[in-house]
């Protein structure tokens, strides 16, 4: 039996569009860890509060612009708000009361986005159809074009502030050394408070495209689950690691699916795509536990 090409290509294009979607949210975790070393675990349940709070907002009345003007306004302000109500009384104490912290957070933001806007499920539309088009006889989703270049020019963005604004340069000397970046009279807790405003924006943006896919639902917050496995393999303290990170999951989850779990393949069994990208990650931890672009810790004893 010949192999089909055309389906192969479509599916691994398929996986690695849908590769992107997950890097949007890990970049969310890699701009926090990067600057401060904390695990915020919350960045799932700040995507759920920023695409709820948006799609409110439209359904309110507000027009498509101004309910994002006003949903970046919000969700800069919390945080900054997390960074000073929650983590600054928390400097220098053990990482692991930083990321108890982050647990805590998250439940205090799904009962607040809850709280505020209703447990119900919305629709968002973006304007995007998610209607297929075919090149060379391979299907391609327009709607995971259009997030594919919305997260390309969010990278590219981020990478002109961190190498070409004076404050991009400060986050990289944070991330780089606390202490030293301290000496020269970088103020850690300005900086500190501008990498959770970024971070916030950045959940915005995972949330309108997550929201306008699956909807705007509670399961929003476990986004960040699938994020994981996306910055074991990447780094956690790398922008481009993520997104390599994004592709190697999205493509790597698929072709298991297709060719490994379903009648087509080996017929193992349906659900590979939920389990294996967790998989992929424990071999990596074994092998390369900093991840591709992360960097090797020496310890001397």
């Amino acid at each position: 039996m010949e192999f089909d090409w055309p389906f192969f290509f479509e599916v691994l294009i398929g996986g690695l569009l849908a590769g992107v979607m997950y890097s949007l949210v890990a970049l969310g975790f890699v701009l926090i860890y990067k600057a401060s070393g904390v695990f915020n675990f919350a960045q799932g349940a700040m995507v759920f509060f920023a695409a709820l709070t948006f799609v409110s907002l439209v359904e309110k009345g507000l027009n498509f612009w101004l309910a994002m003007a006003a949903t970046l306004a919000i969700m800069v302000a919390l945080g900054v708000a997390i960074e000073r109500v929650v983590l600054r009384p928390l400097v220098n104490q053990p990482q692991i009361t930083l990321f108890m912290a982050t647990i805590g957070l998250t439940f205090f933001l799904e009962g607040l986005s809850q709280g505020m806007w209703g447990a119900q499920v919305h629709g968002l539309e973006l304007g995007i159809k998610d209607v297929p088009f075919k090149v060379a006889g391979i299907s391609i989703s327009q709607f995971d074009l259009f997030a594919a270049g919305t997260a390309a020019a969010l990278v590219a963005a981020l990478a002109v502030f961190f190498q070409k604004t004076r404050i991009g340069r400060a986050l990289r000397a944070v991330a780089d050394d606390h202490q030293a970046a301290l000496s020269v009279g970088i103020p850690l807790k300005h900086i500190w408070a501008i990498v959770w405003a970024v971070a916030g924006f950045v959940a915005l943006v995972a949330g309108l495209l997550w929201g306008s896919r699956i909807g705007v639902q509670f399961s929003l917050t476990l986004i960040a689950l699938k994020a994981l496995p996306v910055l074991i393999l990447g780094g956690f303290e790398s922008i481009p690691g993520a997104i390599v990170g994004g592709l190697i999951i999205g493509a790597s989850e698929k072709l298991a699916e297709v060719y490994i779990g379903s009648p087509i393949g080996l017929g193992i069994g349906t659900g590979m795509e939920n389990w294996f990208p967790y998989m992929l990650a424990l071999v990596f931890l074994l092998v390369r536990p900093e991840g591709l672009f992360g960097e090797k810790h020496i310890d001397r004893v």
